[in-house]
């Protein structure tokens, strides 16, 4: 075989996660597993004894005696049978309970790790590949391997009890039991590997499908998919993904099929000759009818649990394959890491903050995104950024903020580079409005809250953030005021408008108590008067801390202290606006083109 069977097993992790997230459960599984592994012998035995009791009866003179064993044995089979049946029925309750519990754990770990890794990974597709496989493997396979490991198990007790059984009629009949049941076991691990590897290599198809899928059920796109007509279209480009993958996937399961049959039909044959084999011994007067039940019976259930045992073993070997998936998601290490040794972040900022010979490429690309960036923002002043789409302005703020590490150069305040602060110091310190603001489908109270944490959620300065940003009049209008499910995805949400959700993200900024604040477009889609309202409580909000705006709107822009010109990822300008426009430079054409399309 071209691949190896003891290849990487993580069924020690596995059993480690298991165990972190149902102690207790995974103990009374273990006492199930050896209870439930022992009672078939137990019952087999009772057959056995009732077989030959009622043979015995038949040519006992005293059949009311005779009949009286027969019916003590049958009472302590039925109790066997009831105990057996109770043992399964409470199993299926604690199978039922730790599945569940594993799945959320593991969750959980995948929602950690998908929060921990930098943003840097979401812009790689091997990355989105690793995740889908992740998030497929991950909440079920621990959970899998441990039903694996419990049948295996209990089958395992069961079947070494029949083999015992049987090796005292002959050992043959043993490795009979044994060698029907292997071939078809290796099939299962061949044809395994296959799939797993064939998953590997199509998950960018199914992930690709999986798009097609969410456009032509989510929002986000609904508009244009009703207004381009574009439905078919992508339907039709689903459902090609989909058939080719399932035309792939049916190839592989049609060639296990074929060698399976073959593999069974040389097991009925064993099966049929080790049955001739126990009538044969019975016939010549070497086993009573009650040894021919019960050997009978050791055999066909051995036979069964041999093939679950080993099917257990494939299981295993498979769920071990797939979650690798999992372990290659959460073996993924953050490069954005924290300092050994962390500094103390100023109270308050003396000199404030400076960018010292920047550079920055992003992951895979061979243009910079920032070159040779050299800026500096004082306690207190507001400096904005401009410049054309592309040309560097929020990605100069994502490495403010630590989402990404400068290529080359540093990033110090009151010199001190921002990579000797905790991540999370650093961050505590900085208010951010992206253009691509976060929309959270929850109250309108949570909404702002998510901006401070670490104050109480019905806090009065929610309310100051909210009328600071010019939406508390919109969520007092509403009949649950600020306990209002914003959006549509949840019962009674009401839905703002795109202008109403931007201010609900300011508030958000502006409940933040930090040192810096940073607004990429802050006011894009709220109209002139609104954002000349703004602003004007913007002043007053910054008051001591620095603050960076970036806009194309150069009414907001010449508020700043002082104003950068980007382009293609450098600083070509730089001064207050006044300074700009006597330059004459690209601010000051920018600056008059804007102006003439209000005149």
């Amino acid at each position: 075989m071209r691949f190896k069977i003891f290849r990487e097993w993580h069924l020690g992790k596995a059993l480690r996660l298991v165990w972190q997230s149902t102690p207790n459960w995974t103990i009374a599984s273990a006492v199930l597993i050896i209870l439930q592994g022992a009672l078939p012998l137990l019952t087999l035995y009772l057959m056995k004894l009732i077989v030959d009791a009622v043979t015995a009866g038949i040519a006992s003179p005293d059949k009311t005696e005779a009949f009286k064993q027969v019916l003590y044995l049958i009472g302590l089979a039925g109790i066997a049978t009831i105990f057996s049946t109770l043992c399964s029925s409470i199993a299926g309750v604690v199978n039922e309970q730790q599945t569940q519990m594993v799945s959320d754990y593991m969750n959980s770990i995948i929602h950690a790790k998908s929060v921990e890794v930098d943003l840097e990974y979401y812009e790689n597709p091997k990355y989105h590949d690793t995740l889908q496989r992740a998030q497929r493997e991950g909440p079920f396979r621990p959970g899998k391997i441990v039903n694996g490991l419990v049948q295996f198990c209990q089958n395992s007790i069961s079947l070494v009890a029949m083999a015992s059984l049987l090796i005292t009629l002959h050992w043959g009949i043993a490795a009979v039991l044994f060698l029907t049941v292997v071939p078809g076991i290796f099939v299962r691990v061949k044809y395994s590997h296959r799939i797993y590897d064939w998953q590997r290599t199509r998950t960018s198809a199914e992930r690709k499908a999986a798009y097609f899928h969410w456009m032509l059920t989510g929002e986000a796109h609904a508009k244009e998919i009703r207004l381009f007509d574009l439905g078919s279209l992508f339907m039709q480009r689903f459902q090609n993904l989909r058939v080719q993958l399932r035309k792939e996937r049916l190839g592989i399961t049609s060639r296990r099929s074929i060698a399976e049959l073959i593999t069974q039909t040389f097991c009925a044959l064993a099966v049929l000759a080790s049955y001739l084999f126990i009538a044969y011994r019975t016939v010549q007067g070497l086993l009573t009818m009650g040894d021919l039940v019960m050997y009978y019976q050791a055999f066909q259930r051995g036979q069964s649990f041999m093939k679950s045992t080993l099917n257990s073993m494939a299981d295993l070997y498979e769920d071990n394959l797939f979650l690798s998936n999992l372990y290659e998601f959460l073996e993924l290490k953050p490069k954005v890491t924290e300092p050994s040794h962390p500094k103390r972040f100023p109270a308050p900022m003396q000199t404030g903050i400076v960018f010292d010979s920047v550079d920055f490429i992003y992951p895979g690309n061979k243009i910079k995104a920032l070159d040779d960036i050299s800026l500096t923002i004082r306690p207190g002043e507001v400096i904005a950024l401009v410049g054309e789409n592309g040309s560097g302005k929020t990605t100069l703020v994502k490495l403010l903020c630590r989402l990404y590490d400068p290529s080359s150069g540093a990033i110090t305040i009151d010199g001190i580079n921002i990579q000797d602060f905790k991540i999370t110091d650093l961050r505590r310190e900085i208010s951010v409005i992206f253009q691509d603001y976060a929309r959270y489908h929850l109250t309108a109270r949570e909404n702002i809250w998510f901006g401070n944490i670490d104050m109480k959620s019905d806090d009065e300065q929610i309310l100051h953030a909210a009328r600071h940003a010019g939406i508390d009049d919109v969520i007092a209008g509403f009949e649950n005021g600020y306990e209002t499910v914003l959006g549509k995805w949840f019962e009674d949400g009401k839905e703002l408008s795109i202008g109403e959700w931007q201010k609900i993200a300011l508030a958000r900024a502006f409940l933040r108590d930090t040192r810096m604040i940073i607004l990429d477009e802050p006011t894009s889609s709220m109209d002139a008067k609104t954002e000349y309202k703004v602003f004007q409580k913007f002043r007053d909000l910054v008051q001591g801390r620095s603050a960076v705006i970036i806009s194309h709107r150069f009414t907001t822009v010449r508020m700043a202290d002082r104003i950068y010109v980007l382009s293609k990822g450098s600083i070509i300008e730089g001064g207050s606006h006044e300074e700009l426009i006597r330059y004459g430079g690209k601010y000051a054409r920018m600056f008059e083109m804007q102006a003439q399309a209000y005149r």
